[in-house]
């Protein structure tokens, strides 16, 4: 797809697109959606280009934030704070950045680079670091082509910044977590500068074309008085996990993540049978009755309210609150030896080994 201009309308969908590839986290969308449609609205729209538009020799930063979901939803950003984390990060390096990047697809942090992108005049890249959203900062496919996370910039609400430099990537996430935690439990941030020959070999492609559409693919739905779940799953050979009632949820802020696990009642095609979703800011693990594996990191586990048939956040779960959960295959990158090392169920200290959605559940 060429260059296209991305205006404040259309905030709202690529916020609800964020938030359902997001798989439950990412951040409130609706949060990032003001933040962006105010910067565009002040300073005009927003340039969203392809990778193979961009220099070799060009700097491309990715910006978002990092923390707890739900602390977001209590602490508003000020608002600055990711421009601020670039310009110091561009003060480190030396030199100005040429492109923005979304690290992920997720809520706000898919509405954020919006907001930056429109404050500096900077084109945002077609692309993210993930096809959906992942819990800790090394979780991106950058890391899988040996591009460095550092140096990285923080910044929080109250003013404060600070550089992380690191030994890896996975050092990075140590380190700079600790820092959100100390402010406030979440930050904006800057990082993974790199130049447009390793964007290019790294970013996977489409992300922000792909929300959109799944945006607009709720809307359309929801204005003919249809749930999306039926359509989203056509359009990417989605499975239909189940869709229940919440009868128990354990939420803690713990670490710098938004930890816990959803029990779930069958409703409709699903009654009389148990469900659980395990969560770390998203959604990691869906089980069925006998506690067996139906979908797993790094596969998407998407969430929409049963009834609106709007997107559905780990924060947002509650008693009572009646949700459909589709499974989605990851970007095949994440099926590879070094994706599955990075983001697999092993690393979050799961004892089931990888099996692919589609695998787990066939196709009637």
């Amino acid at each position: 797809m060429p260059e296209r201009l991305i205006t404040a309308a259309d905030m709202e969908a690529i916020a609800i697109g964020g938030a359902y590839l997001g798989t439950g986290g990412g951040g409130d969308p609706y949060i990032g959606k003001l933040m962006a449609r105010t910067a565009i609205e002040a300073n005009g729209p927003v340039r969203v280009v392809q990778p193979e538009t961009i220099a070799d020799d060009a700097l491309c930063v990715p910006v978002f934030m990092m923390g707890a979901p739900t602390v977001m939803v209590e602490k508003l950003p000020r608002g600055d704070e990711a421009l601020e984390a670039l310009r110091q990060l561009e003060r480190f390096l030396g030199r100005k950045a040429d492109a923005l990047i979304c690290v992920e697809a997720g809520g706000l942090n898919s509405t954020i680079p919006f907001a930056v992108a429109a404050a500096t005049g900077l084109p945002l890249i077609d692309g993210d670091g993930m096809g959906r959203a992942f819990p800790e900062l090394q979780m991106v496919s950058f890391t899988m082509h040996d591009i460095s996370a550092t140096p990285l910039v923080h910044a929080d609400d109250k003013g404060n910044s600070s550089i992380v430099n690191a030994v890896s990537n996975l050092w990075t996430e140590r380190l700079a977590r600790v820092q959100a935690i100390q402010m406030g439990g979440a930050s904006l941030v800057a990082a993974y500068p790199m130049t447009g020959a390793q964007m290019k070999a790294g970013i996977l492609r489409g992300t922000l074309s792909l929300i959109k559409g799944i945006g607009e693919t709720i809307a359309a739905e929801r204005a003919a008085k249809r749930h999306a779940g039926i359509a989203l799953r056509a359009q990417f050979d989605g499975r239909h996990l189940f869709t229940g009632r919440v009868v128990d949820v354990e939420r803690a802020t713990t670490g710098g993540f938004a930890r816990g696990r959803a029990v779930l009642k069958g409703i409709d095609g699903f009654a009389g049978r148990t469900f659980e979703v395990a969560f770390q800011n998203e959604f990691l693990v869906a089980r069925g009755d006998g506690g067996q594996v139906i979908a797993s990191t790094p596969d998407l586990i998407c969430a929409l309210d049963a009834d609106g048939g709007l997107p559905v956040t780990t924060e947002q779960l509650r008693y009572g609150l009646t949700v459909e959960f589709t499974g989605l295959a990851c970007n095949r990158q994440w099926r590879t030896a070094k994706g599955l090392e990075l983001a697999g169920p092993g690393y979050f200290g799961y004892d089931h080994a990888y099996e692919p959605v589609e695998e787990l559940n066939p196709a009637a």
